[in-house]
């Protein structure tokens, strides 16, 4: 079968009201098991301007700074697209971290 036959026969099943929601519900269980394939889309989306650097990093779950290191290795010029919540709410996540060493 082809894939419009399989897409057809998922939505006849009733499960899926229709092939966007499949579709969708498809990719999301994707990313959620391939979470290399999450942070590699993440680091597009944010090149794209789609998310700023702090919704990349909570998009795909990994911190600012890992996030930061992510896109440097992938060679991705960082912007700062970030609104004034998401800069204010970095800095005190950092002031907290900073205040609370790991030991």
């Amino acid at each position: 079968p082809t894939l419009e036959d399989e897409l057809n026969a998922v939505i006849d099943t009733g499960l899926y009201s229709d092939v966007e929601s499949f579709v969708s519900d498809a990719v999301h269980t994707l990313l959620a098991a391939r979470p290399e394939l999450r942070i590699a889309a993440a680091c597009n989306l944010y090149e794209r301007g789609t998310f700023s650097l702090g919704k990349a990093a909570e998009w795909c779950g990994l911190t600012i700074e890992n996030m930061k290191e992510t896109l440097y290795r992938r060679a991705i010029m960082r912007t700062a697209p970030e609104s004034l919540n998401e800069i204010e709410t970095m800095a005190r996540r950092t002031l907290h971290a900073a205040s609370h060493p790991v030991t």
